[in-house]
């Protein structure tokens, strides 16, 4: 009778176990965000300008590597810059320091950011001579122009994040800048932290030739680009590392670049007393 008895209560307790699974996985279902809610969680999320930290901002030193290659791959130009980054209020601020190893002159530095700001203007994003909000990037105006699905969740430097690939919404909204062509071409995967919701990283590829400007500026045949980001504070996201791979034409002449970027030695930056 024993044995009976503790068989019983042995089903009892798994009956029970089970129930709770059963019950947790449907509570768990009921409560799960779809893509398009952890996306407007991490939009808004990306809308305060100065997370408050009890800091002002950040620096740090950011270096970039690009090079340009000939046809048969070959290097043909190769450029190191280091810069000195500082972040507050939302707004980003470069100081070009090196370039190969030797302190930037004046006329490189005007280069780069006469570069820097062209390139922006007709792309349509420069919007502030203050300061680049590169770090503010995911707007309502930009997921509008795509679809998004969840494909599950995964831990991204440590942390839980939504993975979630994105494609042009079919038809595409209406085009107001250049840029907007871009990015009815481009798809790819995002993972969006499951507790601050900041993208933690993105890869992108562009999925069929776009021209700039009728083709008169070039045109650009292959994207692909990833991006990470790093939690350096409470509620603090930045850039950390980015590499990209262009291959198109630059007015008549064709173009490959290859770039790298890494951020390093973050640091608060107080405000003067």
């Amino acid at each position: 009778m024993k044995v009976v008895g503790s068989g019983k209560a042995w089903f009892a307790w798994l009956f029970l176990l089970m129930g709770s699974i059963i019950g947790l996985r449907a509570a768990q279902a009921e409560t799960a965000l779809s893509a398009g809610e952890v996306i407007q969680k991490a939009v808004l999320r990306a809308q305060r300008a100065d997370p408050k930290t009890g800091q002002s901002g950040y620096t740090y030193t950011k270096v970039t590597l690009s090079e340009e290659l000939d046809a048969q791959g070959n290097v043909k130009e190769r450029k190191e810059r280091v810069y000195e980054v500082s972040y507050r209020g939302g707004l980003t601020h470069l100081k070009l320091l090196e370039v190969n190893g030797h302190p930037a002159r004046g006329a490189e530095v005007k280069k780069m950011s006469e570069t820097h700001t062209g390139f922006r203007a007709w792309l349509g994003l420069d919007k502030s001579s203050k300061g680049d909000n590169r770090e503010n990037f995911l707007t309502p105006e930009l997921v509008a122009r795509f679809d998004f699905t969840l494909v599950g969740q995964t831990a991204v430097n440590g942390r839980p994040a939504y993975q979630i690939a994105f494609q042009p919404k079919n038809p595409a909204p209406p085009t107001r800048h250049i840029v907007d062509r871009l990015l009815d071409r481009i798809s790819g995967v995002i993972w969006i932290d499951a507790e601050e919701y900041e993208i933690a990283r993105a890869d992108i590829q562009l999925g069929s030739e776009v021209s700039l400007l009728g083709g008169v500026i070039g045109s650009l045949k292959k994207l692909a680009y990833t991006m990470t980001r790093t939690r350096v504070a409470d509620g603090v996201w930045l850039n950390t590392f980015s590499s990209g791979d262009f291959e198109g034409r630059k007015l008549i002449e064709p173009l490959r670049l290859k770039t790298k970027a890494r951020s390093s030695n973050f640091r608060p930056l107080r405000l003067a007393s």
